[in-house]
């Protein structure tokens, strides 16, 4: 019997200490050293790669977000707004209907195939609305030069980057919306224009929020 409860107590005691011991390792020093390399080698990222504007913080490099005129009466879908650099559609987003307190999107796809009608119309409506909205006086958009990105939503919804091609698409709108001239802002285009990531990953991409930022700068000089 006296046995039998020394040995519990010694595994109890035993199973304690390696409790705390782990406790200690991977609840305390393992996340402190992970925070501080990633702090000291990746502040940026490790911080939400958050892009900044006149010493505000306006979103994350990470995540796309849209450019609309507000609502107006009895109109259900806002209309872009026309003197920003528009990114790619997000018809697979979702809305928090769980808690209707608070007006959470939902990253996601349409999930529909490429032969579904309702995604061959959207695919359609969206690449009309282009070359309407980005055709000015002096400047026609063929609808050939419309890129798969302008009229399709990504995965996630979520997408910060269209192809330089979306952006070259735009620049006599935006030029023109903003008083500058078109090879002014197709300048600024080439300056926010990445290649493939390494050199062979991905396509040439550009950042529609650090491409803003840079537009509400040079006009705000001009």
């Amino acid at each position: 019997m006296n046995n039998s409860v020394t040995n519990t107590a010694r595994l109890l005691g035993a199973g304690l200490r390696a409790l705390l011991v782990l406790t200690l390792v991977t609840g305390v020093l393992y996340p402190l050293v992970v925070t501080g390399i990633a702090q000291g080698l990746f502040h940026d990222q490790a911080n939400g790669s958050e892009i900044k504007a006149d010493g505000k913080v306006v979103g994350s490099s990470l995540i796309g977000q849209a450019y609309n005129l507000p609502l107006k009466e009895g109109q259900e879908t806002p209309a872009p707004d026309l003197k920003w650099f528009q990114g790619r559609p997000a018809n697979g987003l979702g809305t928090n209907s769980v808690n209707p307190q608070y007006e959470l999107i939902l990253s996601g796809a349409t999930n529909r195939s490429g032969d579904n009608a309702e995604l061959i119309r959207w695919v359609k409506d969206a690449k009309a609305a282009v070359v309407k909205d980005n055709s000015t006086g002096t400047y026609r958009v063929r609808p050939s030069q419309v890129p798969a990105d302008a009229v399709t939503s990504s995965g996630s919804g979520l997408d910060p980057d269209i192809s330089p091609q979306y952006a070259d698409l735009q620049v006599h709108r935006v030029a023109e919306k903003n008083g500058l001239s078109a090879g002014e802002v197709r300048k600024l285009v080439d300056e926010h224009t990445e290649g493939r990531s390494l050199g062979f990953m991905g396509e040439p991409r550009v950042n529609v929020l650090e491409l803003n930022v840079a537009l509400k700068e040079l006009a705000a000089k001009s």
